[in-house]
């Protein structure tokens, strides 16, 4: 798998809420940093480096706005308790005795206004530190987010607190003006939904860490035949490594020496060990089960496949969804539009209740007006795609699924057709030769030209080719190599020109065989060949189509061996003989009707792939037709990964409406319910701070949902 492009990434200290990742992505791309996605969930950043803009330059940026930026590292330690717990257990302190006066006699001490002041101050201090800082920052950035109605909120109620106390100290009808305790609960209880919400969203942000943990540990690693200990980050390419059972793989490479069988299974979600031999890859963070082995390290660091599939889980958010877009147009003007409800409810609230004769709990327009701001949540909006989409990615990531940010998701979703191509897709990609006839020449001859023909193909037959007759083959001297996708492939031997392929090399050859040599343009062999079936592709067709989805064969293959399997499986559809340019053009028809998906592994599918609404290919697929992807299913030998693809996408896409419809309803009720006067400010915060973290139950929800 290659990478699009070099990100870097960064972590943040400081976002309360959705609005403040869209502030700092605003401030980036208005300052010309290349490529960025800003994650509220997971807390990161990602850039493009360029000479103007490296990780120094755009931390200053970030900075400035008020934020705090490191490197992310996989040995981050998480204390006991976060800077928020202790903000939060410090306010907690002295709140439960300001707000329990509440319940005492008028005579006692508690209700001193002097006394709730003094009480009062240490929380309210730490509110404007907290709070301020983010909504001053979000202010700069010019989306106002959440932390702008809290600080507004609370700062009303400390300094009306304050008026009352000086206009009516002495006087019994203080305590009418005192809302000291409203502060401090306001603040504490919105602390305390920051707290769980932080505890929350770490859980949908798990398969970052376990991923990275995979990564982490001790290599042995040969020295001038000697044996030393090293760090998986101390490993460089070429080094011969020695891995024995029990190990874990430190790096990708290829073996060297030895056999092994290895489990995959955390990473690409084959269950049954794999023998591995000499000159076969093995991948970097998987477990030596049985055997011994030396490897040679071929991709160390980000370049490993284990890094590409965090990088994958980090840029969950890069291509966000559609649905996001309305959630954060929303976000945008949410702030401005609830300080606006705010100042109708405080001048207009007690006309439009006695207009309507509605009995309002709460009188006072000023505490209305409060609870309008800290009841009112944007932050819900923010959290309700991003968090689900992190743990759908993640949790397929997991199941050697691995998805190319949110928008693949919501696509995923939707897709009404797969086409599905046959040779090394449906089928193994393994072909045994049936039989070799040769027309003229001697056949060590003839084989000999085969397979060196073959072996400058990458297609899937050509590979099989080369398996069955490179023991016995000569090693010929070919030049002028030319080879036409779908087509064959052609080059010089001396003075004479051989070709090899279907019967589309030339037009004078019937369809009667799999594969013509021709020398001269003479026909001197033909091929017939035969392939199987994955073992479970009947049954995951059964279960694409339990899920309402047209099954369609577009192979390149002869229209007998296409009817053949046709037979086996009844596909909705089936087009035989495709060259490139024939699937481009029939997934563009297909396209045009309904969301579509493309399953292929061949270089003959790129085009058709990147043109699908979802592009879908296999590990052991070409590097073009990986990278004309956005979904690879890591799995070489069985296709059960791809209804556990479409289960997750329809799942997430599921969580996020459910999330958005939520967060929505929750603002839309809540509002007008604190405008109405029955919603104490207090409860409003509660409310507030409750309602975020019910977004995020739903989306760690998913981690644990029975979907396969």
């Amino acid at each position: 798998m290659r990478k699009k492009s070099k990100q870097e990434f960064i972590k943040i200290e400081g976002m309360t809420c959705g609005n403040c990742a869209l502030g700092i992505k605003k401030h980036l791309d208005k300052n010309g940093v290349q490529n960025v996605s800003v994650n509220f969930a997971s807390a990161e950043a990602s850039f493009s480096t360029t000479q103007q803009h490296d990780f120094d330059n755009v931390k200053e940026l970030i900075q400035a706005l008020g934020f705090k930026v490191k490197e992310i590292s996989n040995q981050d330690s998480v204390p006991k308790y976060s800077v928020l717990e202790k903000k939060f257990f410090f306010t907690l302190f002295f709140t439960i005795p300001l707000f329990s006066h509440m319940f005492l006699p008028k005579d006692s001490i508690l209700h001193n206004a002097l006394l709730q002041f003094v009480l009062c101050l240490p929380v309210f201090f730490v509110g404007c530190i907290h709070f301020g800082k983010s909504a001053y920052s979000s202010l700069k950035s010019g989306l106002p987010n959440m932390d702008v109605l809290i600080l507004m909120g609370s700062s009303a109620a400390f300094f009306y607190s304050i008026y009352g106390w000086v206009l009516y100290n002495g006087n019994e009808q203080v305590h009418h003006f005192l809302f000291f305790e409203t502060t401090a609960t306001i603040i504490t209880l919105v602390l305390l939904g920051n707290v769980l919400e932080d505890r929350s969203v770490r859980q949908t942000t798990t398969a970052i860490r376990e991923l990275s943990a995979i990564k982490k540990g001790i290599a042995k690693k040969e020295v001038n035949n000697l044996i030393e200990e090293v760090s998986f980050d101390m490993i460089k390419v070429d080094d011969v490594l020695i891995v024995n059972a029990g190990d874990k793989i430190p790096v990708d490479g290829k073996v060297i020496w030895g056999s092994a069988l290895i489990d995959e299974s955390m990473l690409t979600g084959e269950s049954i060990p794999i023998n591995k031999v000499l000159e076969e890859r093995v991948i970097g963070g998987t477990i030596l089960k049985s055997g011994s082995i030396k490897i040679q390290a071929t991709s160390i660091g980000n370049d490993m496949l284990i890094s590409q599939i965090i990088e994958l889980v980090r840029n969950a958010e890069e291509n966000k969804p559609k649905i996001q877009r309305i959630s954060d147009k929303v976000s945008g003007v949410f702030v401005p539009f609830v300080l606006l409800i705010a100042i109708l409810t405080y001048f207009f609230s007690n006309s439009i209740i006695s207009y309507f004769s509605i009995d309002s709990v709460i009188k006072d327009p000023f505490l209305r007006a409060v609870a309008v701001l800290v009841i009112s949540c944007p932050c819900a909006m923010g959290l309700a795609t991003p968090t689900a989409v992190m743990v759908g990615i993640g949790r397929a990531a997991k199941k050697g699924i691995l998805l190319k940010g949110g928008a693949t998701l919501e696509k995923l979703a939707t897709i009404k057709n797969i086409v599905f191509d046959k040779t090394g897709t449906l089928t193994t990609g393994d072909f045994a030769i049936k039989q070799v006839t040769i027309l003229e020449g001697d056949e060590q001859f003839i084989k000999s030209v085969i397979y060196n023909l073959e072996k400058h193909s990458s297609h899937p037959i050509a590979q099989s080719l080369v398996k069955n007759l490179k023991a016995n083959a000569e090693k010929l001297a070919l030049t002028d190599i030319n080879e036409e996708k779908g087509i064959g492939i052609s080059a010089n031997l001396d003075a004479d020109y051989y070709q090899i392929g279907s019967n589309r090399i030339s037009e004078n050859l019937k369809n009667q065989h799999d594969l013509f040599l021709l020398k001269n343009n003479k026909v001197v062999a033909y091929i017939d060949i035969e392939d199987e079936l994955k073992k479970d592709t009947e049954v995951v067709i059964n279960k694409v189509k339990s899920l309402g989805i047209e099954s369609i064969l577009l192979s390149g293959d002869k229209a007998k061996k296409c009817e053949d399997l046709n037979q086996k499986i009844k596909f909705s559809e089936v087009f035989a003989q495709q060259l490139p340019k024939d699937k481009l053009m029939q997934i563009e028809k297909l396209v045009s009707k309904n969301p579509t998906a493309m399953f292929g592994d061949g270089i003959n599918d790129a085009p058709a792939l990147a043109k699908a609404t979802v592009g879908i290919s296999i590990g052991n697929a070409t590097e073009v037709a990986i990278d004309s992807s956005d979904v690879i299913l890591l799995h070489k030998s069985e296709l059960s990964q791809l209804p556990k693809a479409l289960q997750v996408a329809r799942h997430t896409l599921l969580t996020i409406k459910q999330n958005l419809f939520w967060a929505f309803s929750y603002n839309i009720v809540a509002i007008p319910i604190a405008a109405m006067g029955f919603l104490n400010p207090m409860w409003g915060a509660l409310f507030m701070a409750f309602s975020d973290v019910i977004v995020i139950g739903n989306s760690i929800r998913l981690k644990y949902k029975n979907i396969f």
